[in-house]
């Protein structure tokens, strides 16, 4: 009977790990056949790159938020993502440098990193309202539209200036999902498995990390700072560490500036439209100044020049280890 008690503990943990890769597997998906089926209908690539890439990889946490609210877990959703931004700076950052030093000091991330502050500061001024409204929604999707439109215009000013190199050419170079070639069965299987896997997986995870938080006494808050945050922050994790290994520490920072900007802006704003979101009291005393501490950490390898090297990673990694341990006990 302990056995079989013991067992019965590990189906959610077990659950919850296979609707995370049921997630991670379906938001691929749906990238790939959003980005070939744009390509193939003539949207440029330039505009997918900017919008259905950027809104397919945050599919998963767009999800996850959706899905916790209906299941009455929206400190899941909140959770999910303060706890992915920090997760990014310091763990998606921290890793990768311990692999491989990242020579940011060739990056030129000024602007979208002073984005990715006002965003920061602009999500906590809203966080003490104490709920996240509709109007707090058409606010932080207000601010993403000017961000995407800015981003649009130097993309493009940038591929005017660019000598010898064809438009669609250029912007293909950067989307690895990318085949024009691509036949129609395979893009509409593509969208297929991914719209019908993205709400499959943020509900098993969802449903699962609920029943973990209640079972182990922990608030769904922390689950979703630690667990669900952890979990589709490995996307990220995974390209930044290719992008370590390959010397493109453009790639990596981009990455993870990107990511947290979408994280605040579109996942949070989005999910406003399915319900209000109420604000636990942690956030507003621990969390969010942990993920706007993180934030900052970011600056003088942005503004000085410097190189995320083996030490800095180790305290990055620390830092975030640190922090789990914080919010644990």
């Amino acid at each position: 009977m302990h056995l079989f008690g013991e067992t019965l503990m590990l189906v959610p943990w077990l659950l919850s790990a296979l609707g995370l890769v049921i997630l991670l597997l379906a938001g691929d998906a749906l990238v790939r056949g959003a980005v070939n089926l744009s390509l193939r209908i003539g949207v440029p690539a330039l505009i997918v790159s900017l919008t259905i890439v950027a809104f397919g990889t945050s599919a998963p946490e767009l999800l996850i938020a959706i899905s916790a609210i209906l299941d009455d877990a929206p400190g899941i959703a909140l959770g999910n993502v303060v706890g992915s931004n920090t997760a990014n700076i310091l763990l998606v950052l921290g890793i990768p440098a311990l692999l491989a030093p990242m020579h940011t000091s060739l990056c030129n991330s000024r602007k979208t990193y002073v984005f990715m502050i006002l965003a920061s500061v602009l999500f906590i001024g809203l966080a003490f309202r104490g709920t996240f409204t509709v109007t707090s929604g058409v606010i932080l999707l207000a601010v993403l539209g000017y961000i995407l439109m800015d981003a649009f215009r130097d993309a493009r000013d940038h591929r005017r200036e660019a000598n010898g190199i064809a438009p669609e050419e250029d912007d293909l170079d950067g989307l690895e999902e990318a085949d024009p070639d691509m036949p129609y069965w395979r893009i509409f299987l593509f969208l297929g498995l991914g719209l019908v896997g993205l709400p499959l997986g943020a509900s098993v995870l969802v449903d699962n990390a609920t029943i973990i938080a209640r079972t182990y006494g922990i608030s769904d808050t922390v689950i979703g700072l630690t667990l669900v945050a952890v979990g589709t922050s490995l996307p990220e994790l995974a390209t930044t560490v290719m992008a370590a290994l390959r010397r493109q520490a453009d790639v990596a920072l981009g990455n993870v500036i990107g990511s947290n900007m979408f994280n605040l802006l579109a996942i949070i704003g989005i999910a406003t439209f399915v319900g209000e979101i109420p604000v636990d009291p942690q956030f507003l005393t621990f969390d969010l100044w942990v993920m706007l501490g993180a934030s900052i950490l970011l600056a003088p390898f942005v503004f000085f020049k410097l190189d995320i090297t083996r030490s800095v990673g180790v305290g990055l990694t620390l830092a975030y280890v640190a922090y789990v341990a914080a919010i644990l006990t």
